[in-house]
């Protein structure tokens, strides 16, 4: 069954024929938990976020890649990411239904002290506070990084949803670039959001 399908199908038979990682399983391998539900994400969830992520990759603007992401390609990216940075998974019921990660928001040296946000929930699970949850564990734990100054939410518009979160979260709306991305045959604006951390 293409995971396509599988997006269609009730939350409970969605992943049936997937090795999910299950949260006892996770725990023995010593991975460290924020909650009962939030945990931070290491090389082997990388095949349920590649099924997360592909669908906005594919099917939406919210991403601004336009090919789908391979299973390793994402191992390697979750590897580099938490040598630094932060990133958190929310599992229920065994099944990861989104994650959450900061990354540098720019390569020079002087914006080192600056990172950008990212959030993504499962198709279907929308709605229903996970993001919120992810997006206040993320902020939790760059608040315990001192080298962290600034954060970044760049967020392709229209987005009332992630607009919302980021300025409920104390993000002011920085900059507003209109046009600068063209995807599935539209120019898409993008708008920077940021907080500075006290």
């Amino acid at each position: 069954m293409s995971w396509f399908a599988r997006l269609a199908l009730p939350a409970r038979h969605r992943h049936a024929n997937i090795r999910i990682v299950e949260l006892a399983n996770v725990r023995r391998k010593g991975l460290r938990f924020m909650d009962e539900h939030i945990r931070f994400v290491c090389k082997e969830d990388a095949a349920n976020i590649v099924e997360i992520y592909n669908y906005y990759v594919l099917n939406t603007e919210i991403s601004f890649e336009e090919d789908a992401v391979s299973v390793e390609e994402m191992g390697g990216r979750i590897e580099e990411k938490i040598k630094k940075f932060p990133w958190i998974a929310y599992v229920e019921g065994g099944e990861l239904l989104g994650y959450a990660y900061a990354g540098q928001w720019k390569e020079r040296s002087a914006y080192r002290h600056t990172v950008e946000d990212t959030i993504y929930v499962r198709a279907g699970e929308v709605g229903r506070g996970i993001g919120r949850k992810l997006f206040e564990g993320l902020l939790e734990e760059l608040a315990k990084d001192k080298e962290v100054h600034a954060i970044m939410g760049v967020i392709a518009l229209p987005n009332e949803k992630s607009v919302l979160m980021h300025e409920r979260n104390g993000f002011i709306k920085a900059a507003h670039f209109r046009e600068v991305g063209f995807k599935n045959n539209k120019w898409i604006d993008v708008g920077y959001w940021e907080k500075v951390m006290g």
